[in-house]
């Protein structure tokens, strides 16, 4: 029976016109600028975002911690959401590779208020370190896959700015944001200094992250790639599947968000399962079996043992994730195992 895999957007597979772009390819060194393909899609990226350049980098955690180095200096103090990407999944890097540290402040579904932000800007002062950089996540992935709306983006950028902080967006998921919102990647980019976002989620792509800046910061950040053991060679083999995706599974983004929300409606039909409906925005949904007699491992396993694999976010807390990989007849097949394992649990 095949297995239908929630845990998240990362397991998609290439499709067939993906290996095929992939396959035909025109490579070179990318370390010399002479990869054609890479070339291509940086621009691409940057043009789609509304900034000067683009650098293609292997992964989402590279590219955040790219950004966060080049914005600061050993000692200074990042304010981030206290359950952000950075925080929760990047293994410690800010303080390994960059030497900084993070103020962690709470937020709602991983969203922050101007309010609390202002009150953890640090003032100039001898014995505490300098707040020099301001990063959001969108769409948040502990929160669920929420969206910022634009207007408290705008607010938070602007608060940074009067304070004289840099701004990095970790877009990991940003095209999902402006799916669901109708808002251009390019009006949310506008507002930050650096923006990085996934090939390898939601577009499908099998490796790969971008980030868009200036021109100058752009040309920083390829020495820093380097730094951190970046530098990739003919890798417009990768480089091909990024354009793929974003030349054909934007557009298509709006079906994993139908697809999440009917599966939510489905789990709040099963006895003794918690859902917030309303809070489906994009491609997540978050449910909790508070009452199971059986630990957070034992319902993963039985969940497996069922055709459904799916990840925990605490005890008793799941998630699931709707991709290009799943349809809706997957959402109905998942509805239907989880009403028996739960059910019964």
């Amino acid at each position: 029976m095949p297995v239908i895999d929630l845990r998240s957007d990362t397991v998609t597979k290439p499709t067939s016109g993906m290996r095929q772009a992939m396959a035909n390819a025109e490579v070179g060194d990318d370390v010399y600028g002479e990869d054609p393909t890479v070339n291509r899609l940086e621009a691409m990226a940057a043009e789609l975002l509304g900034k000067e350049a683009g650098l293609f980098v292997p992964t989402g955690v590279m590219g955040n911690q790219l950004c966060l180095r080049l914005h600061t200096q050993p000692g200074d103090e990042v304010i981030i959401e206290s359950s952000a990407h950075i925080i929760r999944y990047e293994g410690g890097s800010a303080s390994s590779m960059s030497g900084v540290q993070l103020c962690c402040v709470p937020g709602t579904r991983g969203l922050l208020s101007p309010d609390v932000v202002e009150t953890a800007i640090r003032r100039p002062d001898l014995h505490t370190p300098s707040t020099t950089l301001l990063c959001l996540e969108q769409t948040h992935n502990v929160g669920g896959g929420s969206v910022y709306p634009l207007e408290t983006i705008h607010q938070l950028t602007d608060l940074a700015r009067r304070h004289g902080l840099g701004l990095h967006l970790d877009g990991a998921r940003l095209f999902n944001a402006s799916a669901k919102t109708g808002v251009s990647v390019a009006k949310y980019a506008c507002l930050f200094d650096t923006v990085s976002f996934c090939l390898s989620k939601g577009l499908g792509a099998p490796v790969g992250s971008m980030v868009v800046s200036d021109t100058a910061r752009i040309q920083k950040l390829r020495r820093l790639r380097k730094i951190f053991g970046g530098g990739m060679r003919q890798v417009g083999i990768l480089a091909a599947a990024g354009i793929y995706a974003l030349e054909h599974h934007v557009s298509r983004l709006a079906e994993d968000h139908v697809n999440a929300k009917h599966l939510a409606q489905l789990l709040l039909a099963i006895p003794g399962l918690a859902v917030d409906v309303e809070s489906v925005e994009t491609n997540m949904v978050m449910f909790q079996v508070p009452q199971s007699s059986k630990s957070t491992e034992q319902l993963l396993e039985d969940c497996r043992k069922a055709g459904v694999l799916l990840n925990a976010v605490g005890a008793r807390s799941f998630r699931v994730v709707t991709h290009l990989d799943v349809n809706r007849e997957d959402m109905e097949a998942a509805g239907q195992i989880f009403a028996r394992v739960f059910a019964g649990s």
